[in-house]
This record gives C-alpha cells, sequence and structure tokens, in this order.
C-alpha cells in the first residue's frame, strides 16, 4: 500500500471502518477468507474487498453497515496509544499556523503515539523531512505501528529516534520545530541555533504554567519574534428540523500554541511598544524576564 492511499477499490491489508444506522463504528482490517463478529451477526472481509468505498453491506443477520475507509482524524483518535495523542483541532492548528507545506525540514520533539507525526508526514509531502524524537522506547514502537498503519511503510523521509532531542538530535537546518514536551522553555537554545531565519518554533503545553514559562523564555532569548499563544475550542451541533442547537458535549481545552519566528543572525526581536501590567513581572513573579525590562 502507498502512502496515505485515499481512493480506489478497497484492497486488502487496508483498515475500513463499518457504522450502523445507530452511528455505532468498528475499525476493520481487511484480510480476504475472515469475518469481522458484531451483535448482529458475521460481516465477510470478502464482500468489501474490491468494492468502492461508500457501499453498504449486510451482516449474516441482515443487518446494514456503510463501509469507508477511516478518515485520518477517525484513526488517530482511536489508535492504540502510549502516550496521550495531539488531536485532530490542534494537528489542524500546527500544520496551518506553523504553515508545515511540502518539502519542508521539520523536527518533532516527543511523538506520543504519533498522531501529529501522521498529519505532519501528510503535510511534507515526498519531498519533505521529518525527524521524530521520542525519549521512551516503548513509545516509539507504537509510533511507528501507528504511523505505518495509517501512511504506509514506504517513508525515505521519516525518522525516528529514541532520545533526548537536546543531546542526540542530527539535523543542522530545521524549518519547523514543533515541540510536545513537559518542558519545550529548555529547547530554546536548540531553536536559537538550528532553525533557519524565518523558521518557526511551536510549542504544544497544556498548562498555563508552561505556557508562561515557554513564552518568558522566547521573549528572554530576544532572536525570535513576538511569541503568539492560542488554544482552539470545537463543539458540534445537533441539526433536526427546527431543533437547531449546539451540542452539550464539546472538545474543549486539551492544550495551548505557541508559536515565535527565527530572526536573522545579528537581528534581535522588536518585541512589543505596550507596556507590561502592573505587577506583571512583580517581586512574586520567578520566571525569565525579557530583555531590556525595567525590573524596578
Amino acid at each position: 500500500m502507498t502512502s496515505f492511499t485515499r481512493s480506489g477499490p478497497l484492497l486488502e491489508g487496508e483498515w475500513v471502518r463499518l457504522t450502523d444506522p445507530k452511528g455505532r463504528k468498528h475499525n476493520v482490517q481487511l484480510e480476504a477468507g475472515r469475518e469481522f463478529s458484531t451483535k448482529k451477526g458475521q460481516i465477510k472481509h470478502d464482500d468489501m474487498i474490491g468494492q468502492p468505498e461508500g457501499i453498504v453491506i449486510q451482516s449474516s443477520m441482515e443487518f446494514p453497515y456503510q463501509v469507508f475507509r477511516p478518515l485520518l482524524f477517525e484513526y488517530v483518535v482511536s489508535m492504540p496509544r502510549g502516550a496521550a495523542i495531539i488531536y485532530p483541532k490542534d494537528a489542524a492548528q500546527i500544520v496551518a499556523q506553523a504553515d508545515i507545506y511540502p518539502g519542508a525540514r521539520v523536527v518533532e520533539a516527543g511523538a506520543g503515539s504519533g498522531s501529529l507525526t501522521a498529519y505532519l508526514l501528510r503535510a511534507i509531502g515526498p519531498t519533505g523531512t521529518l525527524g521524530s524524537y521520542e525519549l521512551r522506547e516503548e513509545f516509539a514502537e507504537n509510533v511507528t505501528k501507528n504511523v505505518h498503519q495509517v501512511a504506509g511503510t514506504d517513508l525515505p523521509g521519516w525518522t525516528l529516534t529514541v532520545g533526548d532531542v537536546r543531546d542526540v538530535i542530527t539535523e543542522t537546518e530545521i524549518d519547523r520545530l514543533i515541540l510536545d514536551m513537559v518542558d519545550p522553555w529548555t529547547c530554546i537554545p536548540l531553536a536559537a541555533e538550528r532553525l533557519v531565519p524565518g523558521g518557526i518554533v511551536c510549542a504544544y503545553v497544556a498548562t498555563t504554567t508552561q505556557l508562561s514559562l515557554f513564552v518568558e523564555t522566547v521573549r528572554a532569548d530576544g532572536g525570535f519574534t513576538e511569541p503568539r499563544a492560542w488554544e482552539t475550542l470545537e463543539r458540534d451541533w445537533h441539526l433536526e428540523g427546527l431543533a437547531v442547537r449546539p451540542q452539550h458535549k464539546m472538545n474543549g481545552h486539551t492544550a495551548f500554541l505557541v508559536t515565535a519566528r527565527r530572526m536573522a543572525p545579528g537581528y534581535r526581536s522588536m518585541g512589543t511598544s505596550r507596556r507590561p501590567a502592573p505587577g506583571a513581572y512583580g517581586p512574586d513573579y520567578k520566571g525569565p524576564r525579557p530583555a531590556g525590562l525595567d525590573d524596578a
């Protein structure tokens, strides 16, 4: 199977998603001669292999299921997990706001379960490179399995290294650096050294403490543009005739995202002309301070 196969007849070895009339979903890897068992009877894999997406098949108890390849966002939320995943709403923001483009040279520190890895590989295309770094070997093994399942095994531009990115990184010129780790502010010297002018560093952090430490460390370095931080909330809607309202459940806070761009050698950030709020960097503040800040 080629990388990110997405069209044509369903092939043996591919994954499909079966959905019943109540919206219940099953992910099944097609294998000739096998059957998939449900509470509504058996479903023959041979009834799906060679067929187009979008068919409706019947179980042995004549219960209908519609058949599609899982979309990438559907796959990543159900993939086997070692570490927590970066959810599709945040992966989409990283790809867009960090401007991941075909041919880009990207490094990600903290591969997790491979969710973002899959999105990055799709975005950089066959001409880009992605260096993924993961501290824990068992997590790295899970990343490999998950990425190969969705993207195939022919990925010449991808390397996965077990180790601390700060100690074992091999890439010397990076266009984009994505940090999904507990202490991303410790990678700012690495970003300053390896990012090309105009390159982007992007951090994915869960707490306000991490957010503040990262932003203030970027500011204190002075070699990056003023950081931009945000979060993304997602809410589905219920739609039935005149009954149109927000769903009661929503994907709320998952993490904060922060981006900043690398300045050219010898140039420092202009920072911001806005004065800090009174007390923002007062005696109770213990973190890094922006260059030139009046401590008084």
